[in-house]
Order: structure tokens, then sequence, then C-alpha cells
């Protein structure tokens, strides 16, 4: 899911707790220009600049990509196009973004031989020389919800408080770039901005409500899928809660804490699973939703075609079963990838052409991704079952 910001000033006294913030507090904002990878392999490292991206890609060819041949590559094409929207703006797109307009986008043949007389893919490798990372899936959920309190709608979904500040550093340490710092002022200080159960127990967001909603535990996964739809008690109206802001904290699993403290397994810290340990465990709710110190807030926005969803990191709508959020230090945001990994629980091949389009604050590394499974119930199960591990090939173009 992806995360975004603001900015403000601040004192100078504040500088090295700004400095200590950051290494706690940072996030990823909009997109880095995507990059030319080179023509000849080249041993992975870590990137830290948006040069270094190419580092741990090498070239690589359509028949190394297990599947290529079989996926309905046709199927990705809105998506492609909707990249293509931001994509036609840089250089070393425009070409490709022109071309795509002319292609009968209801041919396949047409649409995989463009991609292949116009793409190069480069296998995505980690730091450690390795091919394989963890998938993982999201989507959009549809909760229950209400304008005001009462009933069962007792859980509230917050728009971003006005004291939330954030500092880009980039200009005083450029390794800093793409990086956003979040804080308060108090005083001539800038401190961190208050945890998640700060802010539940402070009261600090009274009056920044958005709708409340009947269950604190879907509130809870609607902030880490990072939007989602509110049915509104007493009408037919939806609306979408999108990503507005985040309180600087980094997201942590409870997932893993209850694998941690002993009450489940690995295999059993699915969302399903989750949600079964707190219908049996109603008093220890709140200890577990504060194991994650993160807090998202939301802004609304209308539902205009049910079948797109919500924008990702682009500010472009996701394409079901066709995005994915990536780690952007590594991939270049709206590029095509061939994912190749593994229903979820499953050893059924789920190998087709995506778009990342999205970040978030969980994605982390190389060859990391989360599917987009897209809305509602169906796309919820196979999302929080998903944890697979898989491959990546970024398709870029040909000079």
């Amino acid at each position: 899911m992806s995360l975004i910001q603001k900015s403000t000033r601040t004192s100078l006294p504040a500088l090295a707790v700004i400095v200590a913030l950051c290494l706690a507090a940072c996030t990823t904002t909009r997109p880095l220009p995507p990059v030319t990878p080179p023509t000849t392999p080249t041993k992975p490292t870590t990137p830290t600049t948006p040069e270094a991206q190419a580092q741990t890609l090498q070239r690589s060819t359509f028949a190394a990509m297990p599947g290529w041949d079989r996926d309905e590559v046709r199927e990705a094409w809105p998506a492609f196009l909707t990249s293509c929207q931001t994509l036609i703006r840089r250089p070393e797109w425009k070409n490709a973004c022109t071309t795509a307009r002319q292609v009968n986008g209801n041919d396949e043949g047409a649409i995989r031989a463009f991609f292949e007389s116009g793409f190069t893919p480069y296998k995505v490798f980690n730091p450690d020389g390795s091919d394989t990372g963890l998938v993982t899936g999201y989507y959009e959920p549809l909760l229950r919800g209400s304008r005001k309190r009462g009933g069962p709608y007792q859980t509230p979904l917050y728009k971003a408080p006005d004291d939330l500040l954030t500092i880009d550093l980039a200009s005083l340490y450029p390794e800093l770039k793409n990086m956003r710092l979040r804080g308060r002022v108090v005083g001539n200080k800038v401190v961190p901005y208050f945890s998640r159960a700060e802010l539940l127990q402070s009261g600090a967001l009274n009056g920044k409500e958005l709708v409340w909603v009947d269950d604190p535990v879907e509130a809870f996964f609607l902030q880490v899928q990072g939007s989602g739809r509110v049915i509104l008690d007493g009408s037919q109206e939806t609306v979408r809660l999108a990503y507005a802001d985040q309180n600087g904290y980094p997201y942590k699993s409870i997932g893993r804490y209850l694998v941690d403290k002993g009450e489940m397994t690995l295999s059993q810290a699915s969302a399903q699973g989750i949600k079964a340990w707190v219908i049996a465990n109603p008093s220890r709710q709140n200890e577990l939703l504060n194991a994650n110190p993160s807090y998202i807030f939301f802004k609304e926005e209308k539902v205009g075609d049910p079948s797109k969803g919500p924008n990702g990191a682009m500010g472009l709508p996701l394409t079901g079963q066709r995005s994915i959020a990536v780690d952007r230090q590594h991939i270049p945001l709206g590029a095509p990838v061939f994912l190749a990994t593994t229903q979820p629980n499953s050893d059924a091949p789920l190998q087709r052409l995506v778009l990342a389009q999205d970040t978030g604050g969980a994605i982390r590394g190389a060859v990391r991704a989360d599917y987009f499974w897209g809305f509602g119930n169906e796309a919820g199960e196979k999302a929080g079952a998903m944890k697979q591990r898989g491959m990546m090939w970024v398709l870029l173009p040909n000079p």
C-alpha cells in the first residue's frame, strides 16, 4: 500500500532530533525516475541512488521467464496503458508509450509482439545474489460504516491531523532522497509523532473522524491495505477511503507478534488466522493491534468506476491481479514486471505480466512484491493467505 506527505518549518535546535527520528520514521514518497539498466550482467549490489537501481538487474530473455508464453498478456494491457499516462512524460519511455497507442488492445499476438520487440527483460536479484523473494497479497476491502457514531459503529477512521508535519532532509542529506520524516513540534523541538496506542488513548484525533465502522479488526486491516470502500448505513452510498498520510512509525506485523508470543505458528499467521485469534481472545485485542505502532490516516474519495481499484503510488488506479506494490529503491515505478510465483497456499503456478504501480511500508527489498488481488471478500481471502516465494523480471524499453 502506498505512503505519502506535507512540510512545514522547524527550528535549528531540532536538527539532531530530526536525524535520530529519520532512522526510525522514514518512509517512501513519490516515484523516482526509472533508469536504463546496463547492457551486460553485473553483480547485484544494494542500490542507494536511482542510478544504482540497475545494479540489482541482470539482462535476461523472454524465453527465460517461466510461463511467459502461456500468460494472457492482453489482460495486462489496460494496466500498462494506465502506467503510460505518467511514463510517457519520461524520455526513456516516450517512444514505447506512444507506440502503444497504435496497438490493438484486443489482439493478444500484437500485444505480445509489442513487448517482445520493444522491451528487454532484466531479472531481479537480491543484494546477496539470490533470485527469489517473498510475494504477499493485498486487496481493497469493503466495510460497513456510518457518518455518525452509534449502534454497532464505534470504531473511527480518521483524516490526517493538523499538527502532523513532514520534513524533507534531501537537501542536507542526499542519501535520504525519496524519504520523509514525520513528527510534531513541542516548544522549539521536533519530536516523534504519536504511536498508534498513544493516538487512540490521548484523544489527539478527536474531531478528525471521517466515518465510524462496525469492526475494529477490519478497520485495522483496512489500514494495512492502505485503502478500501465503506458502505454507509441507511443508504446505498459507498465511499472510498484512500491513503492520506501516516504517523511515521514503521509497520510491524501483528502476525509476527503472535508467532513470537507462541500464540500461533508462522503458517497460521494469515489474516484469517489473526481474526480467529481475536475472536478467541477478545480481551487482548488492543494489545495485539497496538503491537503495530504505525497508524494510517485517510481521505475520502468518490467511487467513480467500481471496476477500478484505488489509486496506487503513481496516483493512478490499480488493476486487480495485474498490479503489484514494489520497493521503488529497486524497481522503477510504472514498469511492467513478469512475476513468477504460486497461488496462495498452493504449488499451482501464478505466472503473469503485472505492473509495478504501488508501494507499501512493509514492501522492502529487490525481489519483493505485494500482489493486488482486487476488491471484495474473495480477493481478501486470496490476499490474506498469500505468502509465497517468487521471482521477478523487469521489462524496460529498448533505447
